[in-house]
């Protein structure tokens, strides 16, 4: 009798193993799409896909069609020069009908006639303050350090943050870097990917690097600040530089702050 219990129990645990493994197999596979214009619905040929996921990427070929490997839930970056990206979350749909058609939009080359009005000002302050335009980015200036700092829209902490990263670099990118240990790891794939090196080499918007990183604009640029790289440098280089000198400052970073993390 205990002998047929050890046996069904080790039956059991055979049959769960493989259950769990013939799930993981499943979880990886090769998805298809297809590319368009959603305008006139002609095919995108050498449109970059990335997966944000497993940070591999691809292209579409010159029927705009692709394959990539992804998951469930994984989300594809489409980005093609002229359009604008887009991302889209694969679904089990997706696995079940073999190929969807992916529609990208067009961005306007056409600009609208803009009237510029001059203000005519009063002369009267109560009245003359309510016709001046308020603009939404603020920039602070500390006595003594020289020159300003973009501290973007004005809201609670924008303050804080801007004096955090003069006065504690160290502190800023630990923030950056230590508390994002899960997507500073996606450098090393974005490097090892001859797909997205070319793709970022002919960047210099910083969309791949803020859609892979989850990082915005402002602090690309910020980490970049605080690692000591020029703004000439930050302002000119493409988004391939841009990532192998956040790469660089990683690293550096790691060596560090090992202590610390």
């Amino acid at each position: 009798m205990y002998i047929y219990h050890r046996m069904k129990k080790s039956v059991l645990l055979l049959i769960l193993c493989f259950a769990i493994t013939t799930g993981w197999s499943q979880d990886v596979t090769i998805i298809k799409g297809k590319v368009q214009n959603a305008s006139n619905n002609l095919v995108l040929e050498n449109v970059h896909v990335v997966n944000l996921n497993s940070v591999i990427g691809t292209l579409t070929n010159e029927e705009g069609n692709f394959e990539i490997k992804a998951a469930v839930n994984d989300t594809l970056y489409f980005s093609y020069l002229g359009f604008k990206s887009i991302r889209v979350r694969v679904t089990n749909d997706w696995l079940k009908f073999g190929e969807i058609k992916i529609k990208m939009t067009e961005l306007s080359i056409a600009l609208e006639e803009v009237v510029v009005k001059p203000i005519q000002l009063t002369g009267y302050i109560e009245v003359d303050a309510k016709l001046i335009p308020i603009y939404d980015d603020h920039r602070y200036r500390i006595a003594g350090i020289g020159g300003g700092y973009e501290g973007g829209k004005s809201k609670p902490g924008a303050v804080s943050k801007v004096l955090n990263s003069i006065f504690n670099p160290a502190d800023f990118l630990y923030n950056m870097f230590g508390k994002r240990p899960h997507q500073m790891k996606k450098l090393r794939k974005m490097k090892d990917d001859d797909e997205i090196r070319n793709l970022l080499q002919s960047k210099y918007d910083r969309e791949t690097l803020m859609a892979v990183l989850q990082l915005e604009k402002v602090d690309i640029d910020e980490i970049l600040n605080n690692c000591s790289y020029s703004k000439n440098f930050i302002k000119t280089a493409n988004d391939l530089q841009i990532l192998d000198a956040i790469s660089e400052c990683y690293e550096e970073y790691r060596v560090l702050n090992r202590g610390r993390e």
